[in-house]
Order: C-alpha cells, then sequence, then structure tokens
C-alpha cells in the first residue's frame, strides 16, 4: 500500500485528506491511501518519515512550508525562488546525505526528498484565463506564506505588483495608506490573507471597495465561504471574481503527477 498524506498544525479542517480519498474512490486506486500527519514543529519530520517508510509523497500545509526546506535534498526552480514548498516526492533513488545532516537519527535509509510548490501551478492556472489587458498592475493583500506562490506567479507572468500590508516593511503598501488611486491602477487584487475565512464571513480586507470597476478582477485565496465578503462587495461593483477552490483542486491534482512521475530529478 502507497501511503501519501499531509503535515501541518492544526489540521482539523483538511481539504487534501477529502480530497484525495474521494479521489482514489472514484478512479478506483485501491493501492494508496491518504492520510493527516498534524506535527506541530518541523523538527518532528525525521521521525514521522522513520515510522512510515511507505511514505510516497506529503503535502505541506501551515506552518511548515518554509521551515521544512531545510530537510531536503532537492528543490525544483519556482518553490526554491517562491521560498516555500508545499509538496514533497519521497524516493528511494539516492540515499539521504546533505539533509538531516547529523542532528537525527535516520542513517541508513535510502531515500530521497525532493520539493515543489503546486500552489504556483494552482494559481498560476486558475488565474491566467481570466486575466484581461488592463490586469498588468495588481495588489496583493497580505504577505504571509500564501503570498509567496502568488508574487512567483505574477513574477513568472510580468505583473507588476505591490503588498499591502497591516504592518510596515521596506518597499509595502499600508492597509491604512491605500488610497482609491491605488485601487483604480492596480486593477488585478488578490487577497493571501485569512480574513473572511470561515467563521469569520462577515470580515473582509479593509480596502476602497467603493472605487472598484468592472475592469477588476478579485480573486480571493479562501474558498470557505465560497463567496467571502471581499468577493461579494468586489461582485457588486461589477468586478470579475475567482475564489481558491480550484487554486486547490489544481495544486492537489499537480502534487499526484509529480508523485507518480517517472522523471528522476537532479
Amino acid at each position: 500500500m502507497k501511503l501519501y498524506g499531509l503535515i501541518g498544525f492544526p489540521l482539523s479542517h483538511s481539504f487534501s485528506k477529502k480530497f484525495f480519498t474521494t479521489k482514489f474512490e472514484n478512479e478506483g486506486i485501491t493501492d494508496s491511501k491518504y492520510e493527516l500527519f498534524p506535527i506541530q514543529h518541523i523538527t518532528e519530520l525525521p521521525a514521522l518519515l522513520k515510522s512510515h517508510p511507505d511514505l510516497c509523497g506529503l503535502n505541506v500545509t501551515v506552518p511548515h512550508k518554509i521551515h521544512v526546506l531545510k530537510y531536503l535534498d532537492w528543490v525544483e526552480h519556482d518553490a526554491r525562488t517562491a521560498g516555500a514548498v508545499n509538496c514533497i516526492r519521497i524516493t528511494a533513488e539516492s540515499p539521504v546525505t546533505a539533509a538531516f545532516s547529523g542532528e537525527v537519527g535516520i542513517k541508513g535509509h535510502d531515500f530521497k526528498l525532493e520539493g515543489f510548490n503546486t500552489d504556483i501551478y494552482g494559481f498560476e492556472h486558475s488565474l491566467k484565463p481570466l486575466l484581461k489587458r488592463q490586469h498588468d498592475e495588481a495588489l496583493v493583500l497580505g504577505d504571509g506564506g500564501a503570498a509567496k506562490a502568488v508574487k512567483c506567479v505574477l513574477d513568472n507572468l510580468g505583473i507588476n505588483y505591490k503588498i499591502v500590508t497591516r504592518k510596515p516593511a521596506p518597499g509595502h503598501i499600508l492597509f491604512s495608506e491605500l488610497k482609491p488611486h491605488h485601487i483604480k491602477q492596480h486593477k488585478l487584487i488578490i487577497n493571501t490573507t485569512p480574513i473572511g475565512m470561515s467563521p469569520n464571513v462577515d470580515e473582509c480586507p479593509p480596502i476602497r471597495y467603493e472605487v472598484i470597476t468592472d475592469d477588476h478582477l478579485l480573486y480571493d485565496l479562501i474558498y470557505n465561504p465560497e463567496e467571502t465578503l471581499f468577493l461579494k462587495k468586489g461582485a457588486e461593483m461589477g468586478a470579475a471574481t475567482k475564489n481558491g477552490y480550484e487554486m486547490l483542486v489544481l495544486q492537489a491534482e499537480r502534487s499526484w503527477e509529480i508523485w507518480n512521475s517517472k522523471k528522476i530529478y537532479p
């Protein structure tokens, strides 16, 4: 039996577990199962791998997307650029050498950990069909782990962007400093914050919704609720809107492709 799973903490509302369990049932995949591994500290990863030698792949969620990098033998270009990994392929192609250097007791295990960021794939392929000529400048709301994939995609697509945060940071705009001209200039607005996520459905990022037009595209990485207050307010002004559900599906399917790929990575 091939084992796959999700690491992070907490994992009480996991999309991945339900998605892959349903996928395996619908597609008649009987040699695989997907489990949740709620580890509070990334230092628990080596022990997890040692106790589950049948693990073939892992998804990674908060708070481990960044700190997991130091445990990997190889990281794909975009994931390395973004500085975050949410998918690990575990293969028996070569022993671990550089990773886990002396700090954990897993010597003798013949596997290799390869890191990817399928959030980048999911976001790009769900965003691109919606882009129009005027969406050449973006506001990215928030600068946490979720924003890393978004910024990588915008860079790849040649879309200029400004980061909007609550706390001061070099080159960022504060939410409190947002003016109508910022909204008018940036026709693509992407929410990477958890503001508005269930159960806090009556909250939304503090931006000037009254100057949004039908030229705008609002994208929310949140998928629960299906329409956040951020998206609802944008739609009321005529903007096109998109939630994060398709991105999640695409990144999950991409993870499955990577785990089952015959490609040998460096």
